[in-house]
């Protein structure tokens, strides 16, 4: 199988990776390839590449209607007139019996196709998956669907479980896919029972498609007893992973072994199923529940073909929850280490203080962005924000060694801002993991005189923010140096600015005025209007409202912003 490399330094998101588009192309059993939105080929398998005679290398890249579609007498015709196109177009899936590709070696290829619409790496792609016959009155003889998936049906809903499914990190978006897939083709009731991490057993989801409208029924939901290790009966078996089972209500009618056993009955009493195939959900370790599925309205029973195939989609859809569980055990604990690691703001007689911490939204909820206050011995506030590269765990402890050698370092050596800063600088090569930082350090004290002063440098970091209590505003400047983590290590300059009373200092990162779509200028602009039009509520609403009116819609950075107000000393 081969996969276009074009673009493989893209990293927008959410995208499916390149793994699972390799996985989903070599496990369907059938010729299959990939197009983007422009209907190129971007990926072909090695069934595809047999089937059509052509190697990889005369697919991808080439327009697929040009290259492949010919009518019955071999001769290429307008796409007005292809039956791919509108599916393709409206991005909906769709399937034909007899249509004609053409091989490498000019001959004709009769087939069968399905589409399966995709969203991969943040694009909309469709997959072409097509089965060929020598004889092509036996695919213009096929039967009419009784009810059941034909072959290529079935394969088509594999593929779109896999892509619908890996394209998600949150566990109840990927159940709610999993529903509206199975459901109506494969049943008129579904029921997803969940194992959590202690072994506890929760019937999720029961859900029925009404009017074509999938409706939960909250009652048959809520908790189980445990599962038994000595329980013939189907869902305990499926739950400790032992088989899948097709059961019918006389199943259980007799004497209940577990209290799982109640509720299923309960189950099958409540829903009038006839029929219904149960299947275990597997991790890679563990099983993670199981899927029943089950007919009240359609008269047909489950077939043993009809098994097998929902135990090709549980084990997909095993994968894809365990992928997200994974993310979501990894974001609960990169919240806690964020929580421990942003520092409570010291009480300052005549300062007002708060900060905000935003994750950046496609992450793990942690990253290296940061903000510090604390008091020095010489009755000065020292105030820092600062941003180590990256927005996951090794940025949050990289952010977390920065922070600590820049507290060291202002406590210990009682001296100007650029000081401390070289010997941060200094210190981000020789004993931490920071590839490179920006950071502003400064300090706010009380002058003889009754005036505040902020005493800053800048390390490459965005300009500080004054805003004056009748809404005037200014970016400071005359601090500004390199990035820390270069190894030149040049000399920094401090600067000086009194804050006028009442005035309001903000200092923040560059995920709160950075766009793909606009300039720093512009994001700067933005903020130092919403800044002057807010500065006139109190400091926690002006934060809030300024975060809110301010972060670019598509931002994909973390922030943090400390933000400093005079009031009167008392």
């Amino acid at each position: 199988m081969t996969v276009d490399s074009t673009g493989s330094g893209d990293e927008r998101g959410p995208a499916v990776p390149g793994t699972a588009i390799g996985e989903m192309l070599d496990v369907l059993g059938t010729g299959a390839y990939l197009v983007d939105a422009r209907g190129c080929i971007v990926a072909v398998n090695a069934e595809g590449e047999r089937s059509l005679g052509r190697p990889a290398a005369e697919l991808v890249g080439q327009d697929a209607h040009d290259l492949l579609h010919r009518n019955a007498r071999g001769e290429a015709f307008p796409r007005a007139q292809c039956r791919m196109r509108p599916a393709f177009m409206a991005g909906r899936p769709a399937q034909a019996t007899l249509e004609w590709f053409e091989r490498g070696d000019g001959s004709l290829l009769p087939v069968s196709w399905s589409l399966v619409p995709c969203d991969l790496h943040d694009e909309d792609s469709t997959l072409v998956l097509f089965a060929t016959q020598d004889d092509p009155a036996v695919l213009a003889d096929q039967p009419v669907n009784d009810g059941t998936l034909n072959e290529l049906e079935r394969l088509a809903l594999l593929a779109e479980v896999t892509t619908q499914l890996t394209s998600t990190l949150s566990v109840d978006e990927a159940l709610q896919r999993l529903l509206s897939l199975v459901l109506p083709r494969l049943a008129d009731w579904a029921v997803i029972d969940l194992i959590d991490e202690h072994g506890g057993v929760w019937r999720n989801t029961v859900v029925h498609i009404e009017d074509g409208i999938l409706t939960r029924h909250r009652l048959l939901e809520g908790p189980m007893t445990p599962v038994s290790a000595a329980s013939q009966m189907p869902l305990s078996r499926a739950l400790r992973g032992v088989a899948s089972t097709i059961a019918e209500p006389r199943v259980y009618e007799g004497s209940p072994d577990t209290g799982i056993a109640v509720e299923q009955h309960r189950l099958f009493e409540t829903t009038n199923m006839h029929s219904a195939a149960i299947a275990p959900i597997r991790g890679l370790r563990d099983v993670l529940g199981a899927l029943t599925l089950g007919r009240s309205e359609r008269p047909e029973k489950f077939s043993a073909a009809d098994l097998a195939l929902v135990e090709d989609i549980t084990r997909r859809a095993g994968l894809a929850l365990d992928n997200a569980r994974l993310y979501q055990r990894q974001r609960k604990v990169a919240e806690t280490m964020q929580r421990y690691l942003l520092p409570q703001l010291p009480q300052v007689e005549g300062l007002d203080m708060t900060a905000r911490y935003l994750p950046a939204p496609d992450a793990s909820h942690v990253g290296g962005d940061w903000y510090d206050a604390f008091p020095l011995t010489d009755h000065a506030t020292a105030l820092a924000i600062g941003d180590v590269s990256g927005h996951d765990l090794d940025a949050a402890a990289g952010m977390a060694q920065v922070r600590n050698v820049l507290r060291a370092y202002a406590w210990s050596q009682k001296e100007p801002p650029s000081r401390v800063v070289e010997r941060v600088d200094r210190a981000v090569l020789s004993i931490t993991d920071v590839p490179m930082a920006t950071l502003v350090f400064g300090t706010v004290a009380l002058r003889d005189d009754g005036a505040w002063e902020f005493e800053w440098t800048s390390a490459g970091h965005p300009p500080p923010l004054l805003i004056t209590r009748e809404g005037v505003t200014r970016y400071l400047t005359g601090g500004n140096g390199m990035l820390l983590g270069t190894g030149t290590h040049p000399p920094r300059a401090d600067t000086a600015d009194v804050l006028p009373p009442g005035s309001t200092l903000l200092l923040y990162t560059d995920g709160l005025i950075e766009s793909p779509r606009h300039s720093i200028d512009d994001g700067l602009e933005r903020l130092r209007r919403q800044a002057a039009a807010l500065v006139h509520r109190p400091l926690e609403v002006f934060t809030d409202e300024l975060l809110r009116r301010v972060r670019p819609p598509e931002n994909d950075d973390d922030i943090a912003l400390l933000a400093l107000r005079l009031g009167a000393r008392t």
